[in-house]
């Protein structure tokens, strides 16, 4: 029998799995495979606090200890891994088109920093303001809101780093393993994948979307559903953009990723030339040079998302030893998944920020 058994394999999971492997525990992550809507592999790679937590305090302030633990996270799977997960944590913006949603957005802010105790840093730029962090933004752009404690990162580069974090602390991964039935004996949680029994004192359901079937085996709920967003991605360019934006970001290889939809579309994780043209006409209004680039991909991915778009942490009380974890601030929430949660996962205290966190808030 192992200690804990991490059922999901994106970044959720592996963060979880690495922060319990690193703090001494026998770990084995299950990983359904390629047939699995995966999340993690079609990630925007934000490191975002902006906007975050509004009329939810506790969230925000959640979100800024994640971006806050981000360097250090980042320079340890460097040095675990070799792995640089290109983190870029220099500000982030929200650009606006008009007048009225840059006020719209600023006042948001200005609540959410008041909910706060005035502990949120942001900063209202108009025009000349933001063009004085990018250069190149068109004049269409009113404003923006800039957040100190927003970046990026390559999110493929984070899970192989994280993947091999995990396995280097003495963790096994288990790929094209999907569960098929999860059952609590004498203590012990047996977890049937084919004809496979995975025996382990602990369970941490971190499967994304599967979570909402998963959960109830063990006395849970996670009443998750899929928003997708679409993605475009061009060719490659020489450096232009320095601050990631929810619309645009250029990556370290020098493509430009445009994204930002949101659809309530079930399952269904294809693109459409609708969203796909909105998009980019959006994003030509910021960054006009890029109406002469070519697009040379694009996909769409689907989010995990509760009912109202905050996560679930909640330990089982009919199954001691089980929990379940959804989010879909993956990437975000990633540096204290490894830290600070896992702790509470082996018995340790729960942060208080996440307390309020339990799927009981959606039985109305």
């Amino acid at each position: 029998m192992i200690d804990s058994l991490v059922i999901g394999g994106g970044v959720v999971g592996t963060s979880i799995a690495y922060g319990l492997a690193q703090a001494g525990d026998r770990v084995r992550l299950l990983d359904e495979g390629d047939d699995a809507y995966r999340a993690s592999r079609g990630n925007y790679g934000l490191v975002w606090v902006q906007g975050k937590g509004l009329g939810h305090p506790a969230y925000a302030r959640w979100s800024m200890a994640a971006a806050q633990r981000w360097p250090r996270f980042a320079a340890e799977l460097l040095e675990r891994t070799g792995v640089d997960v290109e983190l870029s944590q220099i500000g982030g913006l929200v650009m606006c088109l008009d007048d009225a949603d840059l006020r719209a957005r600023a006042a948001d802010l200005a609540s959410l920093r008041a909910s706060l105790g005035g502990d949120y840093p942001y900063e209202v730029l108009d025009a000349q303001g933001v063009r004085e962090l990018e250069p190149m933004v068109g004049p269409e752009v009113v404003g923006a809101l800039f957040g100190p404690l927003d970046g990026h990162l390559n999110p493929l580069r984070l899970l192989r780093a994280l993947f091999q974090a995990f396995q280097g602390q003495g963790g096994e991964l288990v790929t094209g393993a999907r569960v098929d039935h999860i059952e609590q004996r004498a203590g012990e949680f047996r977890v049937h994948v084919g004809s496979t029994v995975h025996v382990a004192g602990r369970l941490v359901l971190a499967a994304g979307l599967g979570n909402r079937a998963l959960a109830p085996l063990v006395g849970l709920k996670a009443p998750v559903r899929p928003n997708r967003g679409q993605n475009l991605v061009s060719e490659r360019m020489q450096p232009f953009v320095r601050h990631p934006s929810l619309y645009v970001r250029q990556t370290g290889e020098g493509v430009v990723q445009i994204g930002d939809s949101k659809e309530d579309v079930g399952f269904d994780d294809s693109t459409t030339m609708k969203q796909l043209a909105h998009m980019a006409h959006r994003a030509t209004r910021c960054f006009p040079l890029l109406r002469d680039v070519n697009v040379v991909r694009t996909w769409g991915a689907l989010r995990v998302m509760s009912p109202d778009g905050l996560p679930i942490y909640q330990a089982s009380r009919e199954c001691p030893g089980a929990f379940v974890v959804t989010c879909h601030s993956g990437i975000t929430l990633a540096s204290l998944h490894a830290g600070p949660l896992a702790g509470w996962l082996r018995g340790g205290a729960e942060p208080a920020e996440i307390q309020g966190f339990k799927a009981e808030r959606f039985d109305v």
